[in-house]
Parts: C-alpha cells; sequence; structure tokens
C-alpha cells in the first residue's frame, strides 16, 4: 500500500528548492558513508550497527540523538518505497508534493548536501498549508526529518488535486469519548508551549537535540510518545501520554511499551525512565493498573477559563 510521509529538506527545509530543482530527496546527519547495500529490512538491526558508528563521530551526542538520527536516515533510505508520496515544505507555507522513483543514492561528491537520497519526481502544482485540516497541521509538525501521514491519505489525496475543502479522518477505535480526545490533541501543544510554567517544568525539560526540541510526538517502534522529557540533572527520562478519551487499558499498555523501547534502546546506563499518564477525568482502572506499576504516575488536569466585561 502507498504510504503518505512528511519530509523535511535538512533543518527548517533548508535545502527544499535544491531538491525540487535536482529531483530527489535527502538526509545528512554526518553520516558520511555509502550505505548501498547495508540497509537491513528492520530498522532495529541498522541502528544496531550505525549507532556507535555516529557515536564515535560525535562522542557528545546521546543515544537518543543518535538512535533519532540513524532511524530517519534508515527511514528514508530504506522504508520508504518506490510509489511512496512524500510532501515536503518549502519555507513559504506551501507543500511540494513527489513520487519516490527509485533506490537509496549517496552522493560522494565532497560537500555534497543531504548525501543519502532518494529520486523523486516532484508535481508541478504545490498546496497551501492553510488547506490542511488541523489535525493534518498538526501531524506535519512533528519534529524530525521524516513523519508518517498516511492516516490522512484521503485528504492529501484531495490537495494534492487542487481540492482545498479538509477532510474528516476516521476516529481511532481505541478512542472511547471523541470530545475528550480532540480536548486532549490541544492539551499536548498547550503542554508543550507553556512547559517552564508548569509543575513538570521545574524538574524536567522537553528533550531537545541541538537545541531543536524533539521530544513532541517523539518516534518509538511502536508508535509516536506523546512527550519525551529529561530531568534537569539527566538521570532520568520522563515518558508522558495523554489519555486522549481511549479505553484505560490501551494507554497503561501503551505507556509501558514506550517505556521499554527508551529503557532498552535509547537510554544511557545511568539513566532511570519513568511514565506519567495524564487524563481530564480520575480513572480508577488506571489507578488499580499502576497499583502494581510504581514508575509510572498519574496526573489530571483541570481547564478553566473567565469571562470578563469588556
Amino acid at each position: 500500500m502507498k504510504s503518505y510521509n512528511r519530509v523535511m529538506a535538512g533543518r527548517q527545509s533548508v535545502f527544499a528548492e535544491q531538491c525540487f530543482k535536482e529531483g530527489f530527496i535527502g538526509v545528512d546527519y554526518g553520516m558520511d558513508i555509502d550505505l548501498t547495500g547495508r540497509l537491513p529490512e528492520n530498522w532495529k538491526d541498522f541502528n544496531k550497527e550505525f549507532i556507535p558508528h555516529y557515536l564515535e563521530r560525535f562522542p557528545d551526542k546521546s543515544k537518543i540523538a543518535a538512535g533519532l538520527a540513524c532511524g530517519f536516515i534508515w527511514t528514508l533510505s530504506k522504508k520508504l518505497q518506490e510509489g511512496d508520496i512524500v510532501i515536503t515544505p518549502n519555507g513559504s507555507g506551501r507543500y511540494h508534493v513527489g513520487e519516490i522513483t527509485g533506490p537509496y543514492q549517496y552522493a560522494h561528491a565532497p560537500g555534497q548536501t543531504l548525501p543519502h537520497r532518494r529520486p523523486v519526481r516532484w508535481f508541478s502544482e504545490p498546496f497551501d498549508r492553510s488547506n490542511m485540516s488541523e489535525a493534518l497541521q498538526r501531524s506535519t509538525n512533528s519534529t524530525g526529518t521524516c513523519c508518517d501521514i498516511t492516516s490522512y491519505a484521503a485528504e492529501l489525496e484531495k490537495l494534492i488535486g487542487g481540492q482545498s475543502a479538509p477532510t474528516l479522518v476516521a476516529a481511532d477505535p481505541d478512542v472511547e469519548d471523541a470530545t475528550v480526545f480532540a480536548l486532549e490533541k490541544h492539551l499536548e501543544d498547550f503542554l508543550v508551549s507553556n512547559w517552564p510554567h508548569t509543575e513538570l517544568g521545574k524538574s524536567y525539560d522537553i528533550y531537545a537535540v541541538d537545541g531543536e526540541t524533539v521530544g513532541q510526538q517523539f518516534p518509538s517502534d511502536t508508535g509516536p510518545i506523546d512527550i519525551l522529557a529529561i530531568s534537569k540533572d539527566e538521570k532520568e527520562l520522563l515518558v508522558i501520554e495523554l489519555k486522549k478519551g481511549r479505553a484505560s487499558d490501551v494507554v497503561v499498555g501503551q505507556i509501558q511499551r514506550y517505556m521499554g523501547y527508551i529503557l532498552d534502546d535509547l537510554a544511557e546506563e545511568h539513566q532511570i525512565v519513568r511514565g506519567i499518564i495524564i487524563a481530564l477525568e480520575d480513572d480508577l482502572r488506571i489507578r488499580r493498573a499502576l497499583r502494581v506499576a510504581n514508575n509510572i504516575d498519574f496526573y489530571r488536569y483541570q481547564v478553566s477559563f473567565k469571562l470578563i466585561q469588556g
């Protein structure tokens, strides 16, 4: 099945025009090695081999930074298939659309930008970001080089075809309360934007690499983590999951999987992993489950507003 991905052309898509002109999309991350014939089917196998290479080249980087770099290189170089669709921002509020037309290529010449490349046939007409639904705009805001937006395929096909009216995305079957789901999608953005002023912001920072926040919708092998944070002494990694109207058992199982991934693949030897579930209402089922999960806390949030006569 054809997939759809938002792919940045370098940080803030600074190399977008070159990609459009020369017919490719690529990544860098300082990995100056030809990966032809060295791209396994499983990204974990790739990371296992190349994270040490990355850390040897950049010894001041964390395993999380190395894992992100290797994961995005593998995704663009191997996971994306011929015929898949990529959308890439041009830095001026428009997205260019292209189809991947060939396998991995390595740009050998010294000084080449984005040397790990895939050839792309770029379509003639970009579309405006303002024509996307709010949900699709949020998804394309995800940090990192690549993000999978295949769940918005129907809407994207309309945008590509010049139809600006956004479509609704099918509901998540695990969602019990659609109203709370919508509210907590905004809560995630609010938490990130106001992090220093929250209770959690006193002890933790949202994870960042080279000054760029990467902890929102942080990629894992079982889906994106809502927020990944790190304690100010860097001894603790914190996985935060918003309930988003979903069934309690689904949320508890999901955060445990996320924490297991961080612990197994990305945490340094001196770091522990903790979790927080945030929900609008008290939830006895979550509290019961967390009675035997001492490394996961449960938080509630309150929404309030005031009317002021003008």
